[in-house]
């Protein structure tokens, strides 16, 4: 299968120029989707997966560190209320254990623990973005 860079760029600027977080491209049994997660308002962070009927690219990050992931899907908050002060910010120190956001799924309120003891180097994720499961919301070092 060859891989359409040209047409993945397309809808990575159709994200950017739409201001989407996730848009997805079907022909045929070959489907491509684009998102992308603001680390914060200013700095986008894209990926793409192609598929033919299996996951075939992924663009993302290899960094090291320990990845906080969304334990359910839903959507993510990083306050416990709208004008709350946030449970983490780049650069705070967290411990295992500590509530750093909140996935809402179905009414219900779902605290997303630290998987470990670090500072938080990236947030992934904005507030009130739709999250999968298993999908990386906060990186520590």
């Amino acid at each position: 299968m060859k891989i359409e860079k040209k047409l993945i760029k397309e809808l990575v600027e159709n994200l950017k120029e739409f201001n989407l977080t996730e848009l997805e491209y079907q022909d045929g049994t070959t489907k491509i989707k684009v998102s992308r997660s603001l680390k914060s308002i200013d700095t986008p962070k894209t990926s793409a997966v192609v598929s033919q009927n299996k996951t075939v690219l992924k663009n993302s990050e290899n960094v090291e560190g320990i990845r906080v992931k969304s334990p359910i899907i839903g959507t993510a908050y990083l306050a416990p209320e709208p004008g709350a002060k946030k449970f983490v910010e780049i650069g705070d120190k967290v411990k295992k254990g500590q509530t750093v956001m909140i996935v809402e799924a179905m009414k219900t309120m779902n605290h997303v623990p630290s998987t470990g003891d670090g500072e938080v180097k990236e947030i992934l994720v904005v507030d009130g973005q739709p999250v999968e499961f298993g999908q990386t919301l906060i990186l520590l070092k």
